[in-house]
């Protein structure tokens, strides 16, 4: 077969299945098998039928086949959060009190997803409800370190190997900050860019789908697909996001490096990381600070997330079941004042305002992703470095740049509202010239 399947990047995958180099059931056999070996010890799937993916690799081959067209992921494994709706397949919100829930209906991001011709591999792990609380995932790369939560089971399926593209969804840093810690490409788009349609309501106002891949060209395939521009407030320029990377930057990205609010926060070789990274970009980097309004933004942010939370999740408190963390956040948001809730909803627009001198100068802001690398197990890791970015609605993408001690650190490019494709494109530009210097080629 060749190379195998999980060592080939998705956009390769894709296209030797599209010109028959390789079928869909040897495909699906591959990391049915994969899946089988690895996540005994990994724990990324809370839902997984090997027969069901065999059932969808034979009828995407028949498909082939007999000439009718076939679409963008045809034969393209991808796996999904347990907060996505699943039509005849569980989704149970990673929570006991939906212990059984089996949905009549896919959420709109799956409808698209089998249009496209996607090889739906299995639902994974997420945290309760997709707050705060730890999931039973471990991480690939020190199993007695946490993944990150809450989309934990669809970072660590990439990093595995046992999935070359997923789903998750980020309220706070749900999506960035597993990328990070798992030593994948997390992309978590301008808010609203994917339809939320069919997918766990816990902060409207906040909840954005995000996807996981092991690159950032990688990660543009899957969102052409998902992606409904129409939806998005800010509607995405041709010729789309796989087009754009695949175009190149005209000129070497310039970017704006951030030490963001929660500063104090970073480890100490997190620092170093960045300034040595910084120093190796030269002139091509330059430094910034924000505006101190942006100090409070974690604290409107949190205000927004637990507000809504007890809105949404109101009816779970009669059936009990929830763990602490959950009915903690409920409880806390029933306190909060409307007219505290509603000043806050005003903060992405003052936010983004400011932000707007930053962007005019440069690509992309750059930042860590994480305070530092994965800690233990009894947490999902700090948000403090992601939460301003999910709260301003921009798109956000985590590269697998950084090594710390043998543990993956991710760096955070962020891009202004609507410009997920220049700054998908920037962020493949910074995973090629990282890897060229590590390999010692002329980047």
């Amino acid at each position: 077969m060749g190379t195998e399947p999980q060592e080939t990047d998705a956009v390769t995958l894709r296209d030797r299945i599209a010109q028959g180099a390789i079928s869909v059931v040897d495909v699906a056999a591959h990391f049915i098998a994969r899946i089988e070996a690895a996540d005994p010890d990994i724990g990324a799937f809370v839902w997984f039928d090997a027969d069901f993916v065999r059932h969808q690799a034979a009828a995407l081959d028949a498909q082939r086949r007999a000439g009718r067209a076939i679409g963008p992921l045809h034969g393209v494994p991808v796996a999904l959060k347990d907060v996505i709706d699943t039509a005849r397949i569980p989704t149970e919100n990673g929570t006991k009190a939906d212990s059984g829930r089996v949905p009549d209906t896919d959420a709109e991001l799956v409808t698209r997803l089998k249009s496209a011709g996607a090889l739906i591999l299995g639902k994974t792990v997420t945290c309760e409800l997709a707050f705060m609380t730890p999931s039973a995932t471990r991480n690939p790369h020190d199993p007695d370190r946490t993944p990150g939560g809450s989309s934990s089971g669809s970072a660590a399926a990439v990093a595995a190997g046992m999935a070359p593209l997923t789903v998750g969804t980020q309220t706070g840093g749900s999506v960035i900050r597993p990328a990070s810690f798992c030593g994948v490409t997390g992309f978590k788009p301008t808010f609203d860019a994917i339809s939320t349609r069919g997918v766990l309501a816990q902060s409207p106002s906040l909840d954005t789908v995000g996807v996981f891949a092991r690159t950032p060209r990688e990660a543009a395939l899957l969102g052409d697909v998902l992606f409904a521009s129409e939806r998005a407030g800010v509607p995405l320029p041709p010729p789309g996001l796989l087009r754009t990377v695949d175009a190149g930057a005209p000129l070497p990205p310039v970017l704006a490096v951030l030490r963001p609010p929660g500063w104090d926060k970073a480890a100490p070789e997190t620092v170093a990381a960045m300034d040595e990274l910084t120093a190796a970009l030269g002139e091509q980097a330059f430094a910034i600070d924000l505006p101190a309004l942006f100090d409070k933004a974690a604290d409107e942010r949190r205000r927004i997330n637990l507000a809504e939370m007890a809105r949404c999740f109101h009816h779970y408190g009669a059936r009990g079941g929830l763990g602490d963390a959950v009915r903690d956040a409920i409880a806390e948001g029933n306190t909060i004042l409307a007219r505290d809730y509603i000043a806050a909803l005003d903060w992405p627009d003052l936010l983004n305002a400011m932000l707007d001198e930053v962007f005019a100068r440069c690509d992309a802001i750059i930042c860590p992703a994480a305070p530092g690398p994965a800690p233990g197990r009894d947490t999902t890791g700090d948000p403090i470095f992601n939460g301003v970015w999910t709260l301003c609605g921009t798109p956000a993408v985590t590269v697998p740049v950084l090594d710390i001690d043998g543990l993956p650190l991710g760096v955070q490019l962020i891009g202004p509202r609507g410009g997920d494709a220049r700054l998908l494109r920037t962020a493949q530009w910074l995973y090629d010239w990282i890897d060229n210097a590590a390999t010692g080629e002329t980047p």
